[in-house]
């Protein structure tokens, strides 16, 4: 037991602070050139997630046969960067953001209540930057780090706690939890400021989902914060940060929708986009490893 817990912190150190870490302390080219190499060519770097994101992927058709070895880097690849983006935003200024980043949209208009959704896909951290730099008031939706959850694993644990913080640092306010009530959210947005979630969360993680087809099967997505935006006339704005597996640019594409009259046609019109970049880059969103609790029904193969 204690060599098997020494082994996973080994791993973890690695995975999560020694191989990302470099990008706080290499120029960027270079650092992503280094990144792209290793994500080629370590196939043990975060091997159980990315295995079984590809079992899932592959299975529901979305990865050919023949593309199993590229998604895998690129999928290696997505999760070093998103790992390397909490070193990044701890040493580095705005002034990175504006060089590295190509920004595509706006932001809403300031001092107005809004509703900021991402998806889990590619690497957002530096989109908080850009929202905080243009006057969001944004309170991140962020579920508390709970010990329990990393037994045996203490670096696991203070990335958890430490990438939870840098959110807190980088929107300069507090995140809210809304596991129990809305309420914290909903007092957000009556003081006119802004509430930031990923809303492409697992249907057993929520009150209340909606049924859709996403990428060509059944899913169930979240629908509480989508019934608030329709029922009290506020507006939502989607923002994803993909970036270039050639030369590491991000690229923030920022939309702000017209107000929804219904909740069918809210999350139709949010996750429509969340389908569309999972055709442009599958291995880009990170949840393939436990899409049987998003997706309903069993994996059929549709490509081969």
């Amino acid at each position: 037991m204690f060599f098997a817990r020494v082994k996973a912190s080994i791993k973890d150190l690695c995975e999560l602070v020694l191989i990302p870490g470099l990008a706080s302390v290499l120029p960027w080219p270079l650092c992503f050139r280094i990144f792209r190499s290793i994500a080629g060519r370590w196939q043990w770097l975060y091997r159980v997630d990315c295995e079984s994101a590809l079992r899932q992927a592959h299975a529901r058709g979305i990865v050919p046969d023949d593309q199993q070895g590229l998604w895998l880097a690129r999928r290696r690849l997505t999760i070093l960067i998103d790992h390397a983006d909490l070193y990044l935003a701890l040493t580095r200024s705005n002034a990175w953001m504006r060089k590295h980043m190509r920004v595509s949209g706006h932001w809403p208009a300031v001092g107005k209540p809004g509703i900021l959704c991402m998806f889990h896909w590619g690497a957002g951290m530096w989109a908080l930057r850009h929202a905080q730099a243009n006057g969001m008031h944004a309170n991140a939706l962020v579920a508390p780090v709970d010990k329990a959850h990393y037994p045996g694993r203490p670096v696991a644990y203070w990335y958890a706690r430490t990438r939870t913080g840098m959110v807190t640092k980088v929107l300069g306010r507090q995140t809210l939890d809304v596991s129990l009530t809305l309420r914290p959210a909903l007092r957000a947005l009556m003081q006119n400021e802004q509430v930031l979630a990923a809303i492409d969360v697992p249907s057993d993680q929520v009150a209340a989902s909606i049924p859709l087809r996403i990428a060509g099967m059944n899913a169930l997505v979240p629908s509480a914060l989508l019934r608030v935006a329709v029922e009290r006339k506020i507006p939502i704005t989607l923002y994803n940060t993909g970036f270039s597996y050639e030369t590491g640019q991000r690229s923030l594409t920022i939309q702000t929708f017209v107000l929804f009259e219904t909740l069918e046609a809210a999350a139709e019109g949010i996750f429509v986009h969340l389908d569309e970049l999972i055709a442009q880059n599958s291995a880009a969103w990170h949840f393939w490893h436990i899409s049987d609790r998003f997706f309903s029904g069993e994996p059929q193969r549709g490509i081969s």
